[in-house]
């Protein structure tokens, strides 16, 4: 069998040079196998070999036609770019969500994934509202390699150092934040130092849990409007708790997920609040060498409005996964994604790389009792959250189910959090945008919440 290769590409001007001069044409190797190419973000040494154990080498053992070699840089989202304006770039595109690759759909530099389905039986094994985030005009352009929930993660020692339970309700919530302030510590940690769509995040939470999923479900498929008053209401909230400090205090733009997950096991904090992908940076801090694994919890995040279904959940991908349009190996980048929308590949993933990988399958059939540590945790947090899913009961993070545009426009509610533009203004450019997007076709169909 071939061996694969992994290169490491730096970060800055060399990277986006090799990106634009890379070829998208599989090469052939010593042995007669096509070379496929997949580009991917920065992880750290552990979970890149984690990656290569779990998908390069046994994707690369499971046939005798294809050697999948991937590249590791942490400006992927930019050299993607760049290389497919030039109809360049890797076989499979690694996006950083379903409203990402949307943009590329539309200016043609993604395969139709839509055979490739019918092929491989996508559409009955993807959880649906997953698959349909990844349409466009009726066709499939990406899936995403994970599902996930933006919740509440918690330090037990913290909270029984304050004197207080776990939270069941926001009064209590924001109770404990105050609480923690009182004695110093940070009401909660988190930021969106170096990446503002994490914005996106803390917006997309306050519309689920206080405009209700149906509300944004409404706007999204037009028979309501992004300026209804429940909507506007949530949008007044999330910058009333970014103004009495709940997102990280004043050092919101200082910090990213990594070192908030570092704060948080140190007890500057009781709370992260994000997404589930976070437990792939909370292992480096909550871990048996620590010894403090059982410290970390996680439950959903409450509702603002308590008349919403309880539990209640944020439904988002971490990245999503495309065929390059002028790729000349379709065929074997589409085997590729099949390999990762399977339970074999989250089964193995998932018990050294938690967080990142929750492959949304309708029948995600992992035993949280077969893990151990932040997976066990994690592995029980998805499984909630397809219940959840399942039951009608969740919103849409935006860059997994808005338009491009649209997505973007709510990365900027920080406008509104820092006082620059009203709420009324900000909703009113949403929905210009908005409608023009739909106008396009570029708005997913997903199937509507309970409420």
């Amino acid at each position: 069998m071939a061996r694969s290769r992994i290169r490491i590409i730096g970060i800055g001007l060399a990277s986006g040079m090799i990106a634009l001069s890379a070829c998208s044409g599989s090469s052939g190797t010593a042995s007669g196998r096509q070379t496929l190419q997949l580009w991917f973000w920065g992880a750290s040494p552990q979970q890149q070999k984690t990656l290569k154990s779990v998908l390069v080498d046994a994707f690369n053992q499971s046939q005798s036609k294809y050697t999948l070699e991937v590249t590791y840089n942490n400006s992927v989202d930019s050299n993607i770019q760049v290389a497919l304006s030039a109809n360049k770039g890797p076989d499979i595109v690694y996006g950083s969500g379903p409203s990402f690759s949307a943009a590329y759909a539309a200016q043609n530099k993604l395969a139709d994934m839509t055979p490739y389905a019918e092929k491989y039986g996508w559409k009955d094994r993807i959880l649906g509202p997953m698959y349909e985030s990844g349409t466009v005009n009726g066709k499939l352009y990406s899936l995403p390699n994970s599902l996930e929930n933006i919740g509440l993660f918690y330090n037990k020692k913290v909270l029984d150092k304050l004197g207080v339970p776990v939270p069941t309700t926001f009064d209590e919530l924001t109770a404990d934040m105050d609480k923690a302030a009182a004695a110093g510590m940070y009401p909660s940690v988190t930021g969106n130092k170096g990446w503002k769509p994490v914005n996106q995040n803390y917006i997309s939470l306050f519309l689920t849990h206080g405009a209700g999923g149906k509300a944004v479900y409404d706007a999204l498929q037009g028979t309501g409007k992004w300026t209804d008053p429940k909507i506007a209401k949530a949008v007044t909230e999330s910058a009333d708790f970014y103004k009495k400090g709940y997102l990280g205090g004043k050092d919101y733009s200082n910090l990213n997920f990594t070192e908030s997950m570092q704060l948080l096991s140190q007890g500057k904090s009781p709370f992260f609040i994000g997404p589930t992908l976070a437990f792939q940076f909370a292992s480096d801090y909550f871990n048996d060498s620590a010894g403090n694994t059982s410290d970390l919890g996680f439950v959903p995040f409450p509702n603002v409005d308590t008349s919403l279904p309880s539990p209640n959940y944020t439904l988002g991908s971490t990245a999503s996964l495309s065929i390059n349009a002028h790729s000349k190996n379709k065929d074997g980048a589409a085997e590729v994604i099949d390999y990762m929308m399977s339970n074999k590949f989250a089964q193995e993933i998932n018990k050294d790389w938690p967080g990142y990988w929750a492959v949304p399958l309708k029948n995600f059939d992992l035993d949280p009792n077969s893990y151990t540590g932040l997976s066990k945790t994690f592995v029980k947090s998805i499984k909630s959250t397809i219940s959840g899913v399942s039951a009608g009961h969740y919103g849409f993070f935006a860059g997994t189910f808005f338009p491009p545009t649209t997505a973007t426009d709510f990365t900027d509610i920080d406008s509104v959090w820092l006082g620059t533009q009203s709420a009324p203004d900000f909703l009113k450019k949403v929905q210009s945008d908005f409608d023009t997007e739909k106008a396009k076709g570029l708005v997913p169909p997903v199937p509507a919440p309970s409420q």
